[in-house]
Formats: structure tokens, sequence, C-alpha cells
């Protein structure tokens, strides 16, 4: 089945509260996979919107990670990837524009791309707001409006916990 959303609907989403949680930081430990660490963690929005927050990173190159907000629309089972953050690990080109580079990056959701055949988080925008896998997430989680708990020190995740 194929879910398609407006820039709106994405823009609504991605600044939907996200509540962490209160014992977050034990559910995301990374576990290793056929040659990556990965934990992907669901979160719900105050509307009701179910979220996963996915990071995975490469065993043989700190930079080759990926920090992933995605939701999963009601009846279906399409991952629909509203934001990544990208590692330093890779060349990546925006079809439309014809732009390429190689630089820490985050993909951005968009209807020019799903207009295209594209997957949905194909255009993306260098950046220089991180520089290692756990200030992505700290940026997403900034960024993509997520909530801490009640007495959360609003530090997202030790060093350990993703490494």
């Amino acid at each position: 089945m194929s879910v398609r959303f407006s820039d709106q609907d994405i823009d609504r989403m991605v600044q939907e509260v996200k509540l962490l949680q209160p014992d977050y930081r034990k559910r995301i430990r990374l576990r290793e996979k056929r040659g990556h660490k990965e934990q992907e963690l669901v979160v719900t929005g105050v509307h009701g919107t179910e979220y996963r927050l996915i990071l995975r990173q490469s065993l043989s190159n700190e930079l080759d990670f990926s920090i992933i907000l995605a939701t999963v629309p009601h009846g279906t089972n399409v991952l629909f990837r509203l934001r990544r953050y990208n590692g330093r690990s890779h060349e990546h080109t925006n079809t439309l524009e014809g732009i390429t580079f190689y630089e820490f990056h985050v993909h951005h959701a968009s209807e020019r791309y799903q207009d295209l055949g594209a997957r949905e988080d194909s255009f993306a925008e260098p950046t220089d707001r991180f520089g290692t896998m756990n200030e992505a997430v700290q940026c997403m989680l900034k960024e993509c409006s997520f909530a801490f708990p009640e007495g959360s020190s609003g530090e997202p995740f030790e060093e350990s916990v993703l490494c």
C-alpha cells in the first residue's frame, strides 16, 4: 500500500510534540545486527500519532550512521520517513536540484520527491549542526519536537548507550 503526505502534513507531524517514555534511556540501547548496531523506539505524539525513532550505526565506521524519525500510518505497514539525520560516510545527490555533496546531512520528506516516484525523504541538506551520532540524536530530538519525561535532565543519551 502506498502512502502519500503533503508538505503541510509532514510539517504537522514533525512539529507534533512526541512524548518520550520515562524509561527511554534503557530502551534505546543499540543491539548488534549483521554489521551494524540498531535500535527502534516507539513514541506517541500528543495527538495520538505513532512515531518510530530508529538509530543505526555501522560497526566499522563511526561516521556511518542514520537517525530516523518515521511514522507508520494507521492501517498500513508502510514506514514513512519524515526526517533522517545521516553521518558523513557517503556522497548524496539531490536528483531534482542536481546537487551532490559529501557532508553530514539531514533528509526531509517532501511532496516533490514523492511526485517523482523517489523515496519520500530523498531530498537532503548538508549540515554542520552535528558531527557525531550522539549529536545527531540530540539535534533530531530538539528539531522534531520531542518532549522529555518530567524529572528528566533533558540529556537524551550517554555516549556509552549509543556506542
